[in-house]
């Protein structure tokens, strides 16, 4: 498949797609070559698409029907995996769990969630972790098997993202991978459903927000993703079964001290039916993000306070996931996230 690729940032309407696979090469001239595309579609954007990726097709396909066969199951059977009963964040989040987004209208998804898939004597598990730990697999032949595979494969393609960028911002190897060897990542396969009577086709499905980790791989096939420009306004992400749209998310943002951009996106209701799968690439729970002392220029304050990775995430699912809502602990819904505040300027 031939593809145009915008190697420069010239179209404020089009996001960046860039081939990365010279990133395999091993050659550094090739491989500085595409890092610094993927750094200045990071900077401008903080969204871009790549292409050459290396993870097959019938592999997506293959990871999506059986997301579609989960899904397509009555509703009791989908509840035995409910993400409430988990002693973890695994599982399945039905149509009610809802986020506390202003703008959502009209939300009408569910979704399976996994990460890391650690034994169930992994200490920190054991402890009390509630992002860490086993998944949660459903009872479906071939499920499992399909998509792990498709979960190893994905987070390979990340952490290769990752080293690009640390390439493109002259950190030494390993800065952000090295902090990565049991992260926080997770895998969502999302399934939107939209209602019938629903008279807005427009209407926002899932409201406006930044990704809370380092970045984001996203595979979808319908259109309904729409990226907010440098200049405030909506552009509608082109679809492609041979792409995987990138995103930078805030913990990136605050590790690069502002130069690459968590950027707010939302899902408009497009289509009767939209499947996506969208993967977050993250640091390890206990990583402290502060900006990189390499990219704080002489003499100044960093524009980012430290904090904690896990603590970062755990406090976005609290306001995106009633049910970790402790009535019983007064548990407080974060009602902003700092990294989030060009929503105050333009939502529309």
């Amino acid at each position: 498949m031939t593809y145009l690729l915008h190697r420069d940032i010239d179209d404020l309407d089009r996001l960046p797609l860039i081939s990365v696979a010279d990133l395999w090469s091993g050659d550094p001239a090739k491989m500085q070559v595409v890092a610094d595309r993927i750094g200045r579609a990071a900077r401008h954007f903080g969204f871009f698409r790549i292409c050459d990726h290396g993870i097959p097709l019938e592999m997506i396909e293959a990871t999506y029907e059986a997301a579609a066969e989960f899904f397509a199951q009555p509703l009791a059977a989908k509840q035995r995996y409910y993400i409430g009963n988990s002693s973890n964040h695994r599982g399945y989040v039905p149509f009610t769990e809802k986020g506390d987004y202003p703008d959502e209208a009209n939300r009408s998804y569910e979704a399976f969630d996994m990460g890391l898939d650690l034994p169930r004597d992994d200490p920190d598990y054991l402890a009390g972790n509630r992002v860490l730990g086993p998944n949660v697999w459903p009872d479906l032949p071939g499920f499992q098997s399909t998509v792990a595979q498709y979960y190893a494969r994905i987070s390979a393609l990340g952490r290769l993202v990752c080293s690009a960028l640390e390439l493109h911002l002259g950190l030494p190897c390993g800065a952000m991978t090295d902090q990565m060897s049991k992260p926080i990542s997770q895998l969502r396969l999302l399934h939107y459903v939209r209602q019938t009577a629903l008279a807005d086709h427009k209407s926002v499905n899932m409201g406006a927000h930044t990704d809370y980790e380092c970045l984001t791989l996203l595979h979808t096939r319908n259109q309904g993703l729409q990226v907010m420009t440098r200049e405030d306004r909506w552009i509608d992400v082109p679809v492609d079964p041979a792409v995987f749209v990138v995103n930078i998310g805030d913990m990136l943002e605050a590790w690069s001290n502002g130069l690459l951009r968590s950027t707010p996106h939302r899902v408009v209701n497009l289509a009767p039916e939209r499947f996506s799968m969208p993967y977050f690439v993250a640091a390890n729970h206990d990583t402290v993000i502060k900006p990189f002392a390499q990219l704080v220029p002489a003499g100044q304050t960093p524009n980012y306070e430290p904090f904690l990775a896990g603590a970062h995430l755990e406090r976005m699912l609290i306001r995106d996931f009633p049910y970790l809502r402790d009535p019983k602990r007064n548990t407080a819904v974060p009602n902003n996230n700092p990294f989030e505040h060009r929503l105050s300027r333009s939502t529309h």
